[in-house]
């Protein structure tokens, strides 16, 4: 901070024991600190932080305002808009911006907005150019041994292939101006999703690392993790993507997980020693008092994911739910969320409605009525209100990561501290998500939600009874694996033909039936396998050779590894969401490829769909 000390340091403190909401106003302190504070509170429950965003991602939205304007809504992505780079200088863009021809409501004309474009800002993508990886090699050695299937071997090579296809670095422009740019300057290459993604995501690398690993880039894949750490050291957590756009927010937290698995193929423990510290400031994120460092701002941020449940027993646990740093609309889907907002007259209805779309982007599964209050509305989202289950197992792994991480380079102390907090964790989990007549954890919904309010009482009825897939992501902490479990999971009605379904309601959102997501086929079926049951392995082979198929006949028929896919129909990719469906694709080619190294594939066994 010392080359920024003449400019005011904004401390935005925030408890779920005070009741600022930070809607407005502001008191100068001393020594040049701003206490951001609210002056007239809204009647919503919409209280937290909100971090600044960069002048550029704000006038982007504006762009695609306009944008949306001038060229209708008939395939329009908002987030290529805010993707854009600047030729000129921002000051410049904005008076030739604001010099375009207006028509009376307002609008530009699709010819004017083109010229402008094409004069100051350049086209997607521009920022990021091609990477060769150092460890690619066109088929490795010992690669999937388990594969004795020459069609399935062809097809995995090409899957291999596939990572070629996406892998970019960022082009040395970004690094010399990261002011004429929303996408942020990594020392390292990447792995980007595929399609509209034209960055790095925090969950999606973990199985994109699952992938490297079937493919021995090992390098590669400790060069996503030492981009994912130097996030966490520039902004104490790891962003939900590497945009200037997402700094409001983090995504499921899997970081630990990919320090884990690389440490476990390679033996690398620098790695460790260099991750370790880290990984501690992302688990006080999630849990305590934190300092982000967003532009040259630092904000206190005290509990904002932290909530204390009491039992019906009395005993108090505390547990985390999703909750994003942002009141606004998304700017990487501005006019979406302005439009799914217009139906609210109040303001700050309108701002708790912007919370809670971006709270559910943290939690990766943007939309799901897992999330809402009526499944047939968007605007009932209720994010905030949540305490879900998977969100807790990924901590819950996170502390037991940290244990057996701080063992391998000797720190006792971090060791015998994480592995108390996962005790701790797994005795709430079971106390509160834990329903003993279906057999699952479920999603716990906080009653007459405030945010003041320091501890919450424990009610059956409070447990979300619906079927989500999330309900079984515990089975990937072994701590979890029953008999009892497994007999729900093969009632559920969640296995589908053709893998996992995500839910059992058919809502038009992308995270609910009938898609199927590669993460959650992987979670559940590796946990499957870890309980070493000999059912259960046989139960988990069964749905890994569901996904295989489907996976394998839509990249036949399309050419393409998709996002997600169709669990009623083999070889069907999925839809619905607020964007056309995507192909690549990062964590579908590295589920694939995690799911052969695993189970391999006979000689015998037919690929194609029954």
């Amino acid at each position: 901070m010392a080359e920024h000390s003449f400019l005011p340091i904004i401390i935005a403190y925030y408890s779920l024991f005070c009741c600022s909401s930070f809607e407005s106003g502001s008191t100068i302190m001393s020594n040049n600190v701003v206490e951001a504070h609210s002056s007239v509170p809204c009647n919503s429950t919409d209280r937290g932080p909100v971090v600044p965003t960069t002048p550029l991602v704000s006038f982007l939205e504006t762009l695609q305002e306009t944008a949306l304007q001038a060229y209708g809504h008939k395939g329009f992505d908002p987030k290529l808009y805010v993707d854009l780079s600047l030729k000129q200088n921002l000051s410049t863009t904005i008076v030739a911006f604001e010099k375009l021809p207006r028509t009376e409501n307002g609008s530009v004309s699709g010819h004017d907005l083109n010229g402008f474009i094409e004069k100051y800002l350049n086209g997607v993508g521009k920022d990021l150019v091609y990477a060769e990886p150092v460890d690619f090699v066109a088929e490795p050695k010992g690669f999937l041994p388990k594969v004795k299937n020459p069609e399935v071997r062809a097809w995995a090579l090409e899957v291999h292939s596939l990572w070629k296809n996406l892998s970019r670095k960022v082009s040395g422009g970004v690094k010399e101006r990261p002011d004429f740019h929303t996408l942020l300057p990594l020392k390292y290459p990447v792995m980007i999703p595929g399609s509209r993604f034209r960055e790095v995501y925090y969950w999606d690398s973990y199985w994109v690392i699952r992938g490297l690993l079937a493919s021995k880039m090992y390098e590669t894949a400790k060069g996503i993790v030492y981009n994912l750490l130097s996030l966490i050291d520039e902004f104490g957590y790891v962003l939900n993507g590497a945009r200037a756009y997402y700094t409001n927010r983090s995504q499921p937290p899997l970081l630990s997980s990919m320090v884990l698995d690389i440490y476990d193929r390679t033996g690398d423990k620098d790695l460790i020693e260099k991750a370790l510290p880290a990984l501690l400031k992302e688990h006080d994120f999630w849990n305590s008092v934190h300092y982000l460092s967003i532009l040259v701002f630092i904000f206190i941020v005290e509990g904002i994911h932290k909530v204390i449940v009491r039992d019906a027993k009395g005993s108090l646990h505390t547990l985390n739910r999703y909750y994003a740093m942002w009141n606004k609309p998304r700017p990487e889907s501005s006019t979406i969320d302005s439009e799914i907002a217009s139906k609210l007259s109040n303001t700050c209805e309108k701002r708790k409605l912007y919370r809670e779309l971006a709270s559910t982007a943290e939690s990766g599964w943007d939309f799901s009525t897992r999330w809402m209050r009526n499944g047939a509305d968007l605007a009932s989202l209720a994010t905030t209100s949540i305490i879900p289950v998977d969100l807790n197992a990924f901590i819950l792994k996170m502390e037991l990561d940290i244990t057996s991480l701080a063992h391998v380079i000797g720190d006792n102390k971090i060791a015998a501290r994480f592995m108390e907090a996962s005790e701790a964790r797994k005795k709430a989990m079971n106390s509160i998500f834990w329903n003993l007549e279906m057999g699952q954890w479920l999603d716990y919904w906080l009653s007459n939600f405030d945010a003041c309010k320091d501890t919450y009482t424990w009610n059956a009825s409070s447990q979300n009874q619906k079927l989500y897939a999330s309900n079984f992501v515990p089975l990937w902490i072994q701590l979890f694996n029953s008999d009892e479990v497994l007999r729900s999971l093969q009632n559920s009605g969640l296995l589908r033909p053709a893998g996992i379904a995500t839910s059992l309601t058919n809502s038009g959102q992308q995270w609910d039936f009938p898609n199927g997501w590669a993460p959650l086929q992987h979670m559940i079926v590796e946990g499957l396998v870890r309980s070493r049951s000999a059912e259960a392995r046989s139960i988990a082979e069964d749905i890994a050779v569901k996904w295989i198929r489907t996976n394998y006949v839509a990249f036949k028929k399309t050419g393409n590894m998709h996002e997600k896919y169709n669990v009623e129909k083999c070889g069907d990719f999925g839809g619905g969401g607020e964007y056309v469906p995507q192909t690549g694709f990062g964590w579908s080619n590295g589920v694939v490829l995690a799911f052969l190294e695993e189970f391999g594939w006979p000689q015998e066994l037919k690929l194609d769909c029954p």
